[in-house]
């Protein structure tokens, strides 16, 4: 078993390590370092995004907190009794959530936010052992397509059957679902590719398969 997370140096991926010691170097009050995942290992739904944001979670330490990503899936989790307490884009902001757990297939930011297939393959038994370690574990949000790919593989599955979909929902074996959404980023928000909207009605399948 590898662990929930990786080390402050995890070495596993030297891109990655680079432009950490690079961060560490141009903003040494920042996280710069693999952000741990937020949320209870109780809880019936786990949420994978692509990977910590330069001035989002690599700053501050949490999933999807400083950038616009979290605005809007910290927001629709606390209008839709996911979360409770108060955004404020930091990490201690007293912010919890409830039922739901959040985490990134790549723990350590990218450069240009774009993680590779052999950094994502090197980051996997995190995210598998995050997944064993959920007892409860009843539905699995992907925010955008890596995600979607990265849950597959860490389930042994091929991509082929099981293809992604902004509101799709796949049944993967053992009964566990995958429900697909675009990912919350500004750049989706801001061409319309993806709406405050649609989103929150997919965080209500999520709530369906956890109330069924």
């Amino acid at each position: 078993m590898t662990g929930l997370c990786p080390g402050q140096d995890c070495p596993r991926c030297p891109r990655l390590v680079a432009f950490r010691q690079d961060n560490r170097r141009k903003h040494p009050g920042w996280h710069n370092a693999p952000v741990p995942s937020f949320g209870a290992l109780t809880a019936r739904l786990l949420i994978v995004g692509l990977a910590p944001g330069l001035r989002g979670a690599n700053a501050t330490g949490r999933p999807f907190t400083g950038d616009w990503a979290g605005d809007l899936l910290y927001g629709t989790l606390l209008d839709k009794g996911l979360a409770h307490g108060r955004y404020e884009e930091r990490a201690d902001d007293r912010l919890e959530p409830i039922d739901c757990r959040i985490t990134n297939a790549v723990r350590c930011v990218p450069p240009a936010n774009r993680p590779t297939s052999a950094e994502a393959a090197a980051c996997r038994p995190f995210l598998i052992d995050e997944m064993a370690a959920m007892p409860q574990l009843r539905a699995i949000l992907a925010i955008g397509g890596f995600a979607h790919d990265a849950v597959l593989a860490a389930r042994g599955l091929r991509r082929s059957g099981l293809p992604f979909a902004h509101g799709a929902q796949h049944t993967l074996p053992g009964g566990l679902i995958l429900v697909d959404s675009y990912h919350c980023s500004r750049l989706n928000t801001n061409t319309g590719r993806l709406t405050e909207d649609m989103f929150r009605r997919v965080i209500d399948l999520c709530l369906a398969v956890l109330h069924n």
